[in-house]
């Protein structure tokens, strides 16, 4: 856990483990043998609370079709977590990937979020992150009722989770059938907060109120809630930049950079050493503001008809101020290089241009999303439903940002100590740890402003994602009598738009005359913002360097703080993509019995189309005669628009069986085919067309150096055959153990390739190569296992029987291939041949071997008490878009804890601690080991009261 306290991280780890688990497992038979004695006198009892809720989830799980793990609350804010991804990752075989601290992107089964599908109220949801998960941070816990896992696949279900469909909930005001109002005030306290200068000392709040009420004999009921959430998140980093070189370790270069290794010479013994491009220290201070709206309107004029309007949205803004210090020339220079044998640098000394760096960084994020559904009733067995749905995110982010570097002498004109531009520095890391320290030459002051003057430059980046999802449905259902009980077809339209921009305004590089960079250098000058900088990590010895203000700068050397966008803001980056989808199903239910057994379930079969259309832009090339017979090929300065169609129809047949095969003992077995679709980023048309250097060339081809891609639009679904088999056991309410084995085999993973494209170049049609990414023919797969165990030690003396505990473990296997862009192996679709890597492949997005979750509560009269662990195995997590190298996260271990206080009859005090331990985040680049990033955001606490009428 912390590294600051391994043992402490490790006693605590054996204690959960082998204190949590073992006992869990001796418990249960002793709770379900004093279950038979206490049940008449427990559902007298009302349970609340996180008993409550784990009584509700196994509830759930036992009366579902398909194998389904859930959380569900009775009431409004009864979710036992802070956000929707806190939650998600106490269900059995859920994990996530913590950002700023918080759980945002899930993982089901140790597989990625790429292999996962989202759906809020059934429907497909947005986000702006260019992939198909969903943001939960927009969506605050206290307006969620409901959060289900389906880990196997039914035919009614909206296709697009190979590893599970998670199913976010709202509740429906009629249904819920009570008045209620409350509210809730939280104080939030992060002790990084308090390091940061002239900030809030680390406080923020949010609060949320929400009001269900019913009219008109119980015909119309309302529900709304709101939640406002005002927060910092600071942050330190150290991270390496995204590209990584293999350099020749038999050549020295002094004064210049390395010498890259040459594919032909891959695998040929060379001995070679892995670099990226730069070197950056960060500090980061942040504002964190978040509006959130729920709210739906039931009305049931009769017993025939039910029509529900349900709307969401969510817009939240956060600014992030950065401080950089950046090694920029890390590939230059390099001497003494020590390196393993998978290339992994130990030890090496450089020179490099040091660079005080400054941005402000504004992202904001709104979410608008809802539907109208109509359930008709027109007979007791027939049941209509029509749906309607709206999803819709736009993400926008602005950064502006200046680059100060050092020169051979200082501002005032005086040589410095090194007398260089370049400052020489040591790179060290020690074996098994993933924190390097950069020792920069002593005679360099890195608090000293005069050092950071020269190469002055200012950048303006913007960009915008927009995602929106139209989409309809007609479902119908008819009960029948014998084995097969129902009936049901389906069928669903929608349409997903997806279009950004990425565009900068600069680089406006500023050389004024030594004594204007003098002025503007001392005015701007900024105290570095934090105390104890990275003091959290063993072995760094950078705490501080000079920073200056980036409002100042920008408007003493532009005359402006914001240049503003670009007169054009069109870019062969930019993505302009629109996905239609048609489906249909068709699936019965069966209830019957072999022999005494009772056996239910489900089978069908779903038929998905899916239509793509992309359009990118490329530059407008001119051809310019050289009256020779050769001619050169230049830019206009203009662009061209190439649109890609692609289109794809998959067959998704699924069965799920359920066996009682004795008294409260289950086995279910399923079987289906399930998709998902490639991220919306990754489907770009846009077209990067280099030209050789000189010219007198005599084709178009022969012009073209290279052409490279910012997307692949034909790329099709990643498919796969599914087995799964369960067997549960539900001694009493409170009591669960559940074993799962499944299986999945995939056709097609995505390794690069080069394909030959047609351009209409100056009214020529030309064919050229383009590097891209395909799907793969070859076969993988993966198979793992599944454990939940949860009980109540009811049959402890009071007040031990108060106490409670659930551990979920998740194992998978799989030899699933992702390949290095850069450094790995390459497919060649003219040749059939595969050229080798340099480095070993990675495994699927987001897929961790281990995952764990352990729990344990105790809850007596008006005390709540819970504390929850998560492990998960390192996994390799690809960079939204593609087309960037391998990446790895480390291991990762929190501690969270929550507990609550009953004043009176509907006040509650309530606290909750999150990250308790200081658990940092590691990456890794491009191959496991070698240190990439590692983030520090501290822990965060939370005291609120909530009250309810």
């Amino acid at each position: 856990m912390n590294s600051r306290n391994p043992i402490r991280a490790r006693a605590l780890r054996a204690a959960l483990l082998a204190g949590t688990g073992p006992v869990l497992l001796l418990a249960m038979p002793a709770a379900a043998q004093d279950s038979a004695a206490t049940q008449d006198d427990a559902d007298a009892i009302v349970v609340s609370g996180i008993r409550e809720t784990i009584q509700s989830s196994i509830e759930a799980k036992r009366r579902e079709t398909a194998i389904v793990d859930t959380l569900e609350a009775d009431d409004i804010g009864d979710i036992p977590a802070i956000s929707v991804g806190q939650a998600i990752q106490t269900i059995t075989g859920a994990t996530t990937h913590r950002e700023k601290g918080d759980a945002s992107e899930i993982a089901l089964r140790g597989l990625g979020p790429f292999l996962s599908n989202a759906t809020f109220n059934g429907r497909d949801a947005t986000n702006g992150s260019g992939d198909r998960s969903v943001n939960f941070n927009q969506f605050p816990s206290e307006l969620v009722n409901e959060i289900k896992i389906y880990k196997t696949q039914q035919a009614n279900l909206v296709e697009g989770g190979v590893a599970g469909t998670i199913e976010i909930g709202t509740l429906r005001p009629l249904d819920y059938g009570k008045t209620r109002l409350q509210g809730e005030l939280k104080a939030q306290y992060n002790p990084y907060g308090d390091r940061i200068t002239g900030s809030a000392g680390g406080v923020g709040w949010r609060g949320t109120v929400s009001y269900v009420d019913q009219f008109a004999n119980d015909t119309i009921g309302i529900s709304i809630g709101f939640q406002r959430n005002d927060t910092n998140n600071p942050e330190e980093t150290y991270a390496a930049s995204t590209t990584w070189t293999a350099c020749r370790a038999d050549v020295t270069v002094i004064n210049n950079n390395c010498t890259e290794l040459d594919r032909d010479d891959y695998g040929d013994g060379t001995p070679y050493y892995l670099v990226p491009n730069s070197y950056i220290f960060r500090q980061i201070s942040e504002t964190d503001q978040r509006d959130a709206v729920f709210g739906a309107i039931q009305w049931r004029p009769s017993d025939q008809f039910n029509i529900n309007l349900d709307v969401q949205y969510s817009d939240r803004t956060f600014v992030e101020n950065r401080r950089d210090l950046t090694i920029s020339e890390a590939r230059r220079s390099l001497t003494n290089v020590e390196y393993d044998e998978n290339g992994i640098i130990r030890h090496l000394e450089g020179a490099s241009s040091l660079e005080s760096n400054g941005s402000t960084l504004t992202r904001s994020e709104e979410y608008l999303g809802g539907g109208l559904s109509v359930e008709w009733t027109p007979s007791d067995r027939l049941t209509l439903t029509a749906d309607a749905s709206y999803s819709r995110t736009i993400r926008t982010e602005t950064e502006r940002n200046f680059r100060l570097r050092t020169d051979r002498m200082d501002v005032n004109g005086v040589r410095t100590d090194i007398d260089n531009q370049r400052i020489p520095y040591i790179y060290d890391i020690a074996p098994g740890s993933f924190i390097p320290t950069i020792t920069i030459d002593p005679r360099f002051d890195l608090n000293n402003h005069d050092l950071f003057w020269d190469d002055a430059r200012f950048r303006r980046d913007e960009s915008r994602r927009y995602n929106k999802i139209v989409a309809g449905r007609f479902d119908a259902k008819y009960e029948l009598d014998g084995f097969l009980s129902a009936l049901s077809a389906g069928v669903r339209v929608s349409q997903l738009k997806f279009s950004d921009y990425d565009v900068r305004n600069g680089d406006f590089n500023e050389n004024p005359a030594i004594e204007e960079d003098r002025r503007i250098n001392n005015i701007c000058r900024q105290a570095f913002p934090q105390t104890d900088y990275l003091s959290d990590a063993p072995g760094n010895s950078i705490h501080s360097w000079a920073t200056f203000d980036v409002d100042c700068l920008f408007r003493e050397y532009l005359g402006t703080e914001d240049p503003g966008l670009p007169d054009d803001i069109r870019s062969v980056a930019n993505r302009d993509v629109t996905e239609r989808t048609y489906a249909g199903y068709l699936m019965a239910d069966y209830d019957s019995e072999i022999g005494s057994m009772p056996v239910r379930g489900n089978f069908g079969v779903r038929v998905v189309k899916t239509e793509v259309t992309s359009k990118g832009l490329r530059s407008d090339l001119v051809l310019v005669d050289n009256g020779d017979g050769t001619f050169d090929l230049d830019e206009t300065g203009d662009f061209e628009t190439e649109t890609i169609k692609s289109s794809n129809t998959r067959i998704l047949p699924s069965i799920n069986a359920i066996f009682e095969v004795a008294p409260n003992t289950l086995l279910r077995v399923a079987g289906y085919r399930a998709m998902s679709r490639p991220n919306p980023s990754a489907l770009g048309a846009g077209r990067t067309i280099t030209l050789e250097d000189g010219g007198s060339f005599t084709s178009i081809e022969d012009a073209i150096d290279n052409v490279r891609a910012n997307g692949s639009p034909r790329l099709k679904p990643l498919m796969s055959w599914n087995a799964d088999a369960a067997l549960e056991w539900y001694p009493n309410k409170d009591t669960l153990l559940a074993a799962t084995l499944y299986y999945k085999q995939f056709t097609g993973g995505f390794q690069p390739v080069v394909y030959d494209e047609t351009f209409t170049i100056d009214g020529q049609q030309v064919t050229v190569p383009v590097t891209q990414t395909r799907n793969s023919p070859d076969k993988s797969r993966i198979y793992g296992l599944e454990l939940t165990a949860a009980t109540r030690f009811s049959f402890l003396p009071k007040p031990l029987d108060g106490l409670g505990a659930k551990v979920s473990y998740n194992y998978a296997d799989s030899n699933f291939t992702n390949q290095d862009v850069r450094l790995g192996d390459i497919y060649d679709p003219e040749t059939d041949t595969i050229s080798p890597g340099l480095i070993p492949a990675a495994g699927l997005s987001g897929y961790s071997k281990h995952v764990l979750s352990a729990q344990a509560y105790y809850e007596i009269g008006p005390v709540s008490l819970q504390a929850i662990y998560n492990y998960r195995s390192k996994y390799y997590q690809d960079f939204v878009g593609g087309n960037s190298q391998l990446r790895f996260v480390g291991p990762s271990e929190t501690v969270d804890f929550r507990a609550s206080l009953a004043l009176m009859k509907g006040v509650s005090l309530r606290f909750e601690a999150l990250n308790i331990f200081n658990e940092p985040k590691s990456t890794y680049m491009p191959v496991y080991g070698s240190s990439r990033q590692y983030h520090y955001y501290g822990s965060k606490y939370f005291i609120g009261i909530r009250a309810r009428i």
